[in-house]
């Protein structure tokens, strides 16, 4: 075991506020990950954590040797990234996290291409459509769809999304089409609500004749996953947003139906964030340039000539 790794994994559990979550995030046991912190503080002749059964703190000494240890590993990783500049040969793991949406038509399916044009580079993708902090999670890059809010981190475009308001024929042979987003409001019709851990209420913000405006919305269902939203409308159970590459193969085949056309959703960014270094890792900077130049040539993003 060398120094090094040990500061490693005291980073990542300081940052993460959690032995084992960082002992996943370094691919050791718990076990391993705890006997780093309690070599290091024997060495160190400081305790670096308070330690109950059900948290963990970092003491006043411990925060005094992140700031420090923090330091020594952006250092590394600025050094790495000048030496794979030099020699145009880069290595090593790319963390990135994508919505299931992005990750499974996109991202996913394009990693073996990446691999092949650069054998040395190791992507380790995870897919949630959950919010995602960068820095805590230990990731190099960050897809998503929306407006991050994060100004800590620097971002890169890569298109813009229209969305459409859909439904299955099933669902509207039942309850009818809304024309606009006034017909969702109150309890005309069922919306599939794409949501999280302590959310209140949801809206859905569309273009009206008069400019954008949010029309409160609710149902019987909701979930974390936009798969399972879009399964939901095919099965009949009510209205759906989606960006339009995530169903245009249901709208053209007539199993959901565009509904609200009048007044549509606003679109979204298709992006990614990565945090600020002084020296961006070439690997990341490769990563994003591939993807910049291969989501737009393979993503649908018009929502031309649907049937209605």
């Amino acid at each position: 075991m060398s120094y090094f790794d040990t500061i490693k994994t005291f980073v990542r559990v300081y940052e993460l506020g959690s032995m084992s979550a960082a002992a996943r995030d370094q691919r050791v046991s718990p076990a391993v990950a705890s006997a780093r912190i309690g070599q290091l503080e024997q060495h160190l002749n400081v305790r670096l954590f308070t330690r109950t059964t059900r948290s963990l703190q970092p003491t006043e000494q411990g925060r005094i040797f992140f700031e420090g240890a923090q330091r020594i590993l952006d250092a590394v990783v600025e050094a790495e990234a000048a030496v794979q500049d030099v020699t145009g040969n880069p290595r090593g793991s790319i963390f990135v996290a994508a919505p299931l949406g992005v990750g499974r038509r996109f991202i996913a399916p394009l990693v073996p291409d990446f691999k092949a044009e650069f054998p040395l580079v190791d992507i380790r993708l995870r897919l949630s459509d959950r919010t995602i902090d960068v820095a805590s999670e230990g990731l190099d890059l960050a897809f998503f769809l929306g407006t991050p809010q994060d100004s800590a981190l620097k971002m890169r475009k890569l298109a813009d999304c229209p969305r459409v308001l859909c439904a299955a024929p099933a669902y509207l042979d039942r309850r009818g089409a809304p024309a606009d987003g006034a017909a969702l409001v109150g309890d005309g019709h069922d919306c599939l609500a794409l949501r999280f851990p302590g959310a209140t209420e949801f809206q859905w913000q569309l273009q009206t004749p008069d400019g954008p405006e949010r029309f409160a919305i609710k149902g019987p269902f909701e979930s974390d996953d936009g798969d399972v939203l879009t399964q939901w409308a095919l099965d009949g159970h009510g209205i759906v947003m989606k960006p339009f590459f995530e169903v245009s193969e249901h709208l053209e085949s007539g199993d959901l139906v565009e509904v609200c056309a009048a007044t549509p959703p606003l679109p979204v960014q298709l992006g990614c964030l990565y945090p600020h270094r002084r020296r961006q890792d070439p690997k990341v900077r490769l990563l994003i340039e591939f993807m910049a130049k291969r989501i737009p040539e393979m993503m649908r993003t018009e929502p031309d000539q649907l049937p209605r």
